[in-house]
């Protein structure tokens, strides 16, 4: 049964509501994963949604802030959330389809401006997520999976547009590089956005802060789609829709998809 998921960080579903429609109606991913919803699960828009297709949804809500949903056209099944780092944030949720593949939706903290731990809060969180996540994978090893979501890490020097001038900057430093590396290798994840687009530069984030954003091409791949060995070669046509980010009210963030024979 081929399927097609997609990613995204929303930054915020009920403001983007519209957008999220329009990919629902060009797109028409089989599944649709969103972050940082910052919106109760009862709140999340669900009607217009529904009446698109996608009709299930497993999800984790907080106001204001994080929050992960999973829809799909595709009957799923919630099989937990884990709070990594003891946070209290919705930043994880998993759902199985009724072909056996379990989905993991994250959100990993962003970690703030600093990368020292000693001065920044943030980012000591952000690598205790990661630990967290770490240590769960090695004691549970997950199999006929796929992870997704907002991982707020570009780990390759070709998902940044300078490597040399983001080496100190969030979401591109050694130690989170490596705590990344060190997350993929406990679970046997395959990176499947560079199993099939191996070479070159891929970003799947671009700042508000700059003017003219597609111009500028500053970004960085911070949005990730990952699979258990056991089914990593099923997964191809992966791609990024760098035209969402130019949309009417957008998201930071571009989706990123996937299509998996399985």
């Amino acid at each position: 049964m081929p399927f097609t998921l997609c990613t995204w960080n929303i930054n915020s579903v009920r403001l983007r509501e519209p957008i999220v429609l329009k990919l629902l109606q060009e797109e028409a991913p089989d599944v649709l994963c969103l972050q940082e919803c910052k919106s109760p699960v009862e709140k999340i828009p669900m009607e217009g949604f529904a009446a698109l297709g996608y009709t299930h949804m497993v999800a984790r809500g907080q106001k204001g802030y994080n929050g992960v949903a999973i829809l799909s056209r595709m009957p799923i099944t919630e099989v937990g959330s884990e709070d990594f780092a003891d946070l209290g944030h919705a930043r994880h949720i998993a759902g199985r389809l009724e072909n056996g593949v379990t989905i993991h939706n994250f959100y990993v903290p962003a970690g703030g401006d600093k990368p020292d731990r000693e001065i920044n809060e943030k980012f000591g969180q952000k690598l205790d997520y990661l630990t967290g996540m770490r240590d769960w994978f090695h004691g549970d090893k997950p199999q006929k999976s796929i992870l997704v979501g907002d991982l707020n890490i570009a780990p390759r020097e070709d998902d940044v547009w300078d490597h040399k001038k983001l080496l100190k900057i969030v979401s591109h430093t050694p130690v989170e590089v490596e705590h990344l590396a060190e997350t993929q290798d406990a679970g046997g994840w395959v990176d499947i956005t560079r199993q099939d687009i191996p070479d070159g530069r891929l970003y799947s984030w671009w700042s508000y802060r700059a003017k003219d954003w597609d111009a500028a091409d500053k970004g960085r791949r911070l949005d990730h789609i990952w699979a258990t060995g056991d089914i990593s070669n099923a997964g191809h046509s992966s791609r990024v829709l760098r035209d969402a980010r130019g949309w009417d009210k957008p998201s930071d963030h571009a989706p990123v998809f996937a299509t998996f024979d399985l």
